[in-house]
């Protein structure tokens, strides 16, 4: 049941990530092109490092695609622990994982790095340029640690409604001690 959901997501996500940079190599030059006023626009820029410009030098290709290979090896492992029933966790790791998949093609294919095209802000005010790998990974991550955040609450909350309070059995059990009665 899982993989219902899993699997179509992986697979939309990464083969989308895969054309619009195909698009954008083709069809992008140097200069940014307009999309929605200077708010959003295509620009195409090739990233060797990992999110936000990070880059740690000649081996970074390596390094990212090695730090990936670790990322996809603990979300299959939390992918394996989900329940069938647990959509939302399952939307989050294929969105996690598609997006890994997305930019490590990239890094496969090309020694120029990760093909990011989205440019957004205002004048010199610009985030990062990203892509649609990028939005998978963003968005699952947030969603993964919004599902986590739910079930830890979840779960603690079970363990209080099943123990009682320490303060009400403490100050019982004192009160029924024989060494505290004068």
């Amino acid at each position: 049941m899982k993989a219902i959901v899993a699997f179509p997501v992986f697979l939309v996500v990464v083969i989308l990530d895969q054309i619009t940079k195909l698009v954008a190599e083709a069809t992008l030059a140097a200069l940014p092109r307009p999309v929605f006023g200077e708010w959003l626009r295509f620009a195409l820029v090739y990233n060797p490092g990992a999110a936000f410009g990070l880059h740690l030098g000649p081996y970074s290709r390596w390094i990212f695609m090695g730090l990936t290979a670790g990322a996809l090896y603990i979300l299959g492992r939390l992918y394996q622990q989900t329940a069938e029933q647990d959509h939302r966790r399952v939307l989050s790791i294929a969105l996690v994982a598609a997006g890994a998949v997305g930019n490590v093609i990239d890094r496969i294919r090309s020694e120029y790095g990760v093909v990011d095209f989205i440019d957004i802000g205002f004048g010199a005010h610009r985030w990062p340029t990203f892509n649609v790998a990028d939005i998978a990974v963003s968005s699952g991550a947030f969603l993964l640690a919004y599902v986590l955040w739910h079930e830890e609450r979840r779960e603690a909350e079970l363990l209080a409604a099943a123990s009682p309070g320490d303060s009400t059995n403490a100050s019982a059990s004192a009160a029924d001690s024989p060494d505290l009665v004068p």
